[in-house]
């Protein structure tokens, strides 16, 4: 794979059991890139290691006035030059495409991932962790990659370097096979303590990138309570234990750098020692022992990327543990779906709470949880947190069906949609039915003093659709990027739409006008709209009240309110004194309701009686003595009763005497 053929038609799946497992699966899908750079590796190492062979065989030549053996390891060392160069040129080259390659597989893989769990990733994995894994924990797995095929090509080149001095010159090729060996674990007792050190490192830097990421997701909030300072101070807080980390760590991997120089120093010591004596003795040459010696000094080049090895896996393992982490969550439903791809088109119901959202109408959902209500609108959308019964549209469970299709009939518009940066007709410019035209939902969602402001903001164009958004929409308040959000909702014209709190922060009047371009543009569609907003609730066909996971209550608005005090409770906000209140005060008009039908029975009996039975003037003694308990009985009632249906109830009372009275 070059860097010219990215991105990936497939980057494949991943083995996500472990870090380790993941650089592994990693290493293997780029086998041939890997030899590619472990092939000029090994010439550039090889080159450079084969110049003290060329500097002692130049000596010795001079030692022993040979011209022409003095040009052949002149001709030697060009040729190694040669060898230095091209094979530097060509493993940087491979080595950086192995890192691009390696991080773009990644990066692809995580955004697959993203757009397959949808909305359910930042509920299982925090935000700030999901930013931190694909852009500093994609470096660092990228840079294994790379310096892996370097370490490769750098061992192989010491072992063919110590079988060359071996045997070359035996006496001091024994010291240095012996030794080298000895400098490439010197510092392994070390690295489990480094890695440990890098890992809190990488664990406070995705605290505080969680915490930066976070704060800046609600810094309009934060100004608007006056806790800008406060978080700043978090932060600068978890900076300095970052710092402190970094430090710590830094220490260490110095430590292990200064064993690298170390050690090599004191085997040169050993081996000049050492030859020496030899030369002393006439068992080398002179030539032999300046190979010997220049071969260890170059020893230290290739010894260097143990070290890097080392750092760069310290660091990536823990970079692809936490990326295996997110690379192996599962969507509860399946994707592939062992159904048919066709859409259907019915009655939404979830068996676990009991909600039914009959086919085309607008079914408004009121729940005291806001959280409960969050997630019951992800199981109907088709892709919960947890496993559980799948919600039924017209009979089908939506996890049966494959992901575009349960996608396409289901749409779920969370309480914080987000808007992508780019002007208006490209966040408009999504997968859509054509029943509804940009124009039309943006009227529904309220949206004029919305253009108005974006043509008013640009200006490089007169046309408000080409007006340019920034990211996540903070150049608008929060009122005009839901009502963006619910256009573009709107547009998609889904078989069911899921709306989760939609106008939280719009005013009434807009609020209202909402209402009634939601109710008009969705006529014929399925709709669920979870709110406790009354002016939402009364344009609703059918309600219904959630208590504890459980639908408790259906109705409309108006009769769940007269009927059902925890439907009270949470859309008028009323407290359990006032609720007692209320109660009190209808158990005493009731009371009041059957003292007055008592005292209406004597009139109620003079009717009952034939004029011809009784007296004219009994049944008119009893009618007026009626009328005056009457009076008597409606002065409590019209004390205690301040509401409309109770005036309504005396009026109907009045009515009926009147009835009776003509009767009679």
């Amino acid at each position: 794979m070059q860097i010219q053929d990215l991105p990936y038609p497939d980057p494949g799946v991943p083995d996500a059991r472990s870090g380790p497992r993941f650089l592994w699966w990693l290493g293997r899908n780029q086998l041939g890139g890997q030899f590619k750079a472990l092939a000029w590796g090994l010439l550039h190492f090889v080159s450079v290691s084969a110049l003290p062979f060329c500097v002692g065989f130049a000596v010795q030549a001079v030692v022993d006035r040979s011209g022409s053996r003095l040009a052949q390891s002149g001709g030697l060392m060009v040729l190694c030059g040669a060898g230095i160069a091209v094979g530097d040129t060509f493993l940087h080259r491979a080595a950086v495409t192995n890192w691009i390659t390696a991080a773009a597989r990644v990066q692809q893989l995580l955004a697959r991932q993203a757009s397959h769990l949808g909305s359910a990733l930042t509920r299982r994995v925090a935000a700030g962790e999901v930013v931190a894994v694909s852009t500093g924990d994609v470096e660092k797995i990228g840079w294994f990659v790379e310096a892996l095929s370097r370490f490769l090509a750098a061992a192989l080149t010491l072992v063919i370097v110590c079988v060359g001095l071996f045997v070359y010159q035996p006496a001091l090729g024994v010291v240095v096979a012996v030794g080298v060996p000895v400098l490439a674990v010197s510092v392994l007792p070390l690295l489990p303590r480094a890695t440990r050190r890098a890992d809190v490192q990488r664990e406070k830097a995705g605290r505080a990138t969680e915490l930066a990421s976070d704060t800046v997701a609600g810094l309009r909030v934060l100004r608007g309570i006056g806790g800008e300072d406060l978080f700043l101070d978090r932060y600068r807080r978890a900076s300095q234990e970052v710092r402190h980390a970094a430090v710590r760590s830094a220490r260490m991997w110095a430590v292990i750098s200064a064993i690298q120089v170390l050690m090599p120093g004191l085997l040169l010591i050993a081996i000049v020692w050492h030859g020496v004596q030899l030369a002393r003795q006439g068992r080398i040459t002179v030539g032999e022992l300046v190979t010997v010696y220049s071969a260890v000094m170059i020893m230290t080049y290739p010894l260097r990327h143990f070290e890097e090895i080392a750092m760069a896996y310290s660091f990536s393992r823990p970079s692809a543990k936490r990326a295996a982490r997110v690379l192996s969550l599962e969507r509860v439903t399946d994707t592939g779906g062992t159904r048919a791809a066709k859409v259907p088109a019915g009655d939404l119901y979830d068996p676990d709470t009991g909600l039914l959202a009959p086919s085309g109408r607008l079914t408004a959902v009121v729940c005291g949880d806001p959280d409960a209500a969050g997630r019951l609108a992800e199981r109907l959308g088709g892709h919960p947190a947890e496993a559980g019964v799948s919600v039924l549209l017209d009979g089908v469970p939506l996890d049966e069906l494959p992901l575009d299709s349960a996608r396409t009939a289901v749409l779920v518009q969370d309480k914080d949609p987000v808007l992508l940066s780019g002007s208006l007709r490209e966040l408009l410019d999504v997968p859509a039915s054509g029943a509804v035209g940009a124009a039309e939902a943006l009227a529904a969602a309220q949206c004029g003093d919305v253009l108005v402001a974006l043509a008013q903001g640009s200006l490089d164009t007169e046309d408000p659709m080409d007006a340019r958004i920034t990211e996540r929409g903070r150049s608008l308040s929060g009122g005009q990027r839901q009502r963006l959000a619910l256009a573009r909702s709107l547009i998609t014209d889904p078989e069911v739409l899921v709306l989760d709190e939609p106008t939280s922060a719009v005013d009434s009047h807009t609020e209202a006008r909402i209402a009634d371009g939601v109710r008009e543009l969705r006529t014929g569609r399925t709709t669920v709209v979870f709110t406790s907003s009354p002016l939402l609730l009364d344009h609703a066909d059918r309600v219904v009240l959630l208590h504890e996971g459980a639908v408790v209550a259906v109705g409309t608005h108006r009769d769940l309110l007269r009927s059902e005090p925890r439907y009270r409770a949470v859309v008028t906000r009323e407290t359990e004194e006032e609720s007692a209140s209320r109660e009190a005060l209808d158990d005493e008009q009731t009371s009041l309701r059957g003292e007055l039908a008592s005292r209406t029975a004597p009139l109620r009996r003079a009717v009952e009686h034939d004029e011809g039975t009784a007296p004219q003037g009994a049944a008119a003694h009893d009618k007026a003595t009626a009328r005056g308990e009457l009076d008597h009985g409606e002065a409590p009632l019209r004390g205690a009763s301040g509401d409309d249906n109770d005036l309504a109830d005396e009026a109907a009372l009045r009515s009926a005497l009147e009835e009776i009275e003509e009767s009679a």
